[in-house]
């Protein structure tokens, strides 16, 4: 049997493991996968630990830019993003991914947004990158971010110039003056956007906010209200975790469906997006 896990801290909230499990019953797969709390100063020592027991991990804040520097190999995207979500054990090699990255990217692709000009991301760490990421696939080569702390931007900065997207950073308090972008990305924690619901513009334009844990968020609740078009957390959630339920099993494609039902029954919601 092989077993998987997620890392963070905090992470006794983390939907990863019905996610998983759900997708390994459907796969008719007896692997196990759990959450482990970790910073990133055990980090180092807990992949040092793994053996061949062992398929894959998740990786969630804070430790999706901690763990690059660690692994033997990383794709493209993580290179590109600074960031990984996903570690798959091969061969004694540790191999880092982002599907955070397919994850956004297909959400968006779901509410029918294939194009965006102009966009304007909320928050400056690991989600902002990847939201960068996606926002260049969707042919945004300019975008905006709003940065609670700009003195803590350089990496995300660093990430836009080898996504090849021109960045402006912005403090928290001009964040009013970019809503009415064509796309809102909130990649910031929960909780930590609602002071701008009150500010929400009536520019029909798209909010996509990270969060899925509660839903709707106050910023989401203000987005529909003026008629923007909504997406939140739990199609990228499900769609990253598909991807790396295929790195890390071989299987193709992944029991989306049972993934979602799984996750929507463990959150109550059946409408996630409304």
């Amino acid at each position: 049997m092989k077993q998987l896990a997620v890392l963070g801290s905090p992470i006794s909230q983390a939907l990863s493991p019905v996610l998983h499990r759900a997708a390994y019953q459907a796969l008719g797969l007896d692997w196990s996968y759990r959450a482990i709390d970790c910073t990133p100063d055990r980090l180092a020592s807990f992949l040092a630990s793994l053996d061949d027991t062992w398929a894959g991990l998740s990786l969630t804040m804070p430790l999706k830019r901690a763990a690059v520097p660690l692994l033997d190999a990383v794709s493209q995207t993580v290179k590109a993003t600074g960031t990984a979500n996903t570690v798959t054990v091969r061969g004694g090699r540790l191999l880092g991914e982002n599907t955070d990255v397919d994850g956004m990217l297909q959400a968006l692709r779901d509410a029918g947004i294939n194009r965006v000009e102009s966009a304007c991301v909320l928050g400056a760490g690991a989600t902002a990158a990847t939201a960068l990421a996606v926002l260049n696939a969707l042919g945004c080569r300019e975008a905006t971010a709003i940065a609670r702390t700009p003195a803590r931007t350089d990496e995300l900065a660093h990430a836009a110039e080898r996504i090849g997207t021109a960045l402006r950073i912005q403090p928290w308090d001009q964040a009013a003056r970019h809503l009415q972008a064509d796309i809102v990305v909130s990649a910031l924690p929960p909780g930590a956007a609602d002071p701008l619901a009150p500010q929400w513009p009536s520019a029909g334009n798209t909010l996509f906010d990270v969060v899925y844990r509660p839903w709707p968020t106050p910023l989401a609740q203000a987005a529909r209200r003026a008629g923007s078009t909504v997406i939140g957390g739990l199609p990228m959630l499900v769609h990253q975790a598909a991807r790396q339920v295929e790195l890390q099993t071989g299987r193709t494609p992944a029991p989306l469906a049972a993934m979602r039902r799984a996750a929507e029954g463990a959150l109550g919601e059946v409408t996630p997006e409304a």
